[in-house]
């Protein structure tokens, strides 16, 4: 029998965009239980210094990359080969957002969300499918976790069209991977967030008006804590979850569906 069924001892992990927000509390959660976390993300000095706080609690290391192209998620790919031969959890979460009004949305906030917010996750996760395929076994299947958002749900009250858009195509995206990769036991599943503390939300957030305003919109009351976060991601990371792939789930003390 199972002693713990969220156990994560042991696995090997990829958390992008791991040096804040939702890819820190994530990161964290997986080092405090156990895992061996590498993170990546764009700038060299903050992943090096999450990763050094992290590693007082555990196992971590940092990967500076920016997977915002393909070129760029094979060199992270080649970076976590070169300190592991299998990866048994991979967490595609960084990402970009971009906010203007209708008519003077640019291209380059096209350009920029959908490099990073999709194509990065389909990129990475090719580039590492040699890694994953190794972990993977039917008992214990290897993970993805693709970080949608709410906002591919339900429509947004702000002007963040590509967002908006790429996160609906990171939802597809899961599903489709997930039909592709469960013979091989890889499970590909997605975490919705609503609001969380980070970058993308400081400036609905900075305030105590502008988080009152915020957390009166969620039927629970509240933002969401990195418990809350740290939760659903070990359970899509350890046996409790091995059972689930393909699906979308909705951390937002029930703003989308209720």
């Amino acid at each position: 029998m199972t002693t713990n069924l969220f156990d994560v001892t042991g696995k090997v992990a990829l958390v992008t965009g791991g040096s804040r927000g939702i890819g820190l509390m994530i990161a964290r959660g997986l080092v405090e239980h156990g895992a061996d976390v590498l993170i990546s993300s764009r700038k060299a000095a903050d992943c090096q210094a999450a990763a050094e706080r992290l590693s007082e609690l555990g196992s971590c290391a940092a990967i500076p990359a920016d997977v915002s192209t393909q070129e760029g998620a094979v060199v992270l790919a080649d970076a976590v080969r070169e300190r592991t031969d299998r990866l048994d959890l991979l967490f595609n979460n960084a990402g970009a957002t971009w906010g203007a009004p209708l008519e003077e949305f640019p291209q380059s906030g096209w350009d920029k969300v959908s490099h990073t917010n999709v194509e990065g996750v389909f990129h990475l996760t090719v580039a590492l499918l040699p890694q994953l395929r190794a972990a993977a076994s039917a008992e214990d299947p290897a993970r993805v976790v693709n970080i949608g958002s709410v906002d591919g749900l339900k429509v947004p009250m702000m002007e963040n069209y590509s967002y908006s858009a790429s996160k609906a195509a990171v939802h597809m995206l899961t599903r489709h991977l997930a039909k592709r990769l469960a013979s091989e036991h890889i499970t590909v599943n997605a975490i919705a967030p609503g609001p969380f503390e980070s970058k993308m939300t400081a400036f609905m957030l900075a305030s105590d008006e502008g988080r009152d305003a915020v957390a009166s919109t969620i039927p629970l009351g509240r933002i969401g804590s990195d418990e809350d976060m740290i939760g659903l991601a070990l359970l899509l990371s350890s046996r409790a979850g091995a059972y689930l792939t393909g699906t979308i789930i909705p951390l937002d003390g029930g703003y989308s569906g209720c």
